[in-house]
């Protein structure tokens, strides 16, 4: 293939990146529930664009754990069992304690912490806005740099993983908590464990962590 060849397959990143937010933005918020068919054609005609974009937005969104590809039979919203879910949980807070064990204390934890308050920050200003995919962007990236504080880098690739899998769920988590409690009980909880782990104790930190209640809202039914 001649490089002026490759060059016309390109697909415009625009047109991509807007059809993949579209598409995220309608599953994180809960408008598409987990099963639920993501259909080509269907995109195509409510964005007004071709089905070459679509179809790379979908693939993208499938290597996020997002959605999933079925043979002969196209995309649908990821589904989980509760049983996985619960299981994912636990591995995600078995990996969150044995960062806080490594990285407390920290030698200059006040800098280490930039990264978390900032994604604090932006898990705020995304909640006041009702921005569901930043929102769960931020909320995952709160929980990131929590664990980086270990300075493991193979503890990073595997917590993002576990990340990656349990987004849908972290993101019912955060609509269940907003609808049931108090508006800004999410919010509250993570300001807790910030200051948690903020006081440089290891001790402190795992007991605020073990009562940060990830799995409260789950309780109310999940997929």
């Amino acid at each position: 293939m001649t490089a002026a060849a490759s060059d016309s397959t390109v697909l415009p990143a625009s047109l991509v990146e807007m059809t993949a937010r579209h598409v995220r933005a309608e599953v994180l918020s809960g408008a598409l529930a987990p099963g639920v068919r993501v259909g080509e054609e269907a995109l195509c005609a409510r964005l007004g664009i071709s089905r070459a974009p679509v179809r790379e937005a979908l693939r993208r969104l499938a290597e996020q754990g997002l959605i999933e590809h079925l043979p002969r039979r196209g995309y649908r919203v990821m589904v989980w069992s509760a049983a996985d879910i619960v299981q994912l949980f636990e591995v995600r807070r078995a990996l969150e304690r044995h960062a806080l064990s490594t990285a407390l204390p920290h030698p200059d934890l006040d800098r280490g912490l930039g990264g978390v308050r900032s994604a604090l920050d932006e898990l705020t200003a995304a909640d006041r806005r009702g921005d569901w995919v930043a929102r769960d962007d931020a909320h995952r990236r709160f929980h990131a740099e929590i664990v980086a504080l270990a300075g493991n880098r193979q503890l990073d690739l595997v917590y993002g993983q576990i990340l990656v899998k349990l987004q849908l769920a972290m993101a019912r988590n955060l609509r269940e908590e907003t609808e049931v409690a108090a508006r800004r009980d999410g919010v509250r909880r993570h300001r807790e464990l910030l200051a948690a782990v903020a006081s440089n104790d290891p001790a402190v930190a795992e007991a605020a962590l073990r009562q940060h209640g990830e799995q409260t809202y789950l309780k109310l039914g999940i997929c």
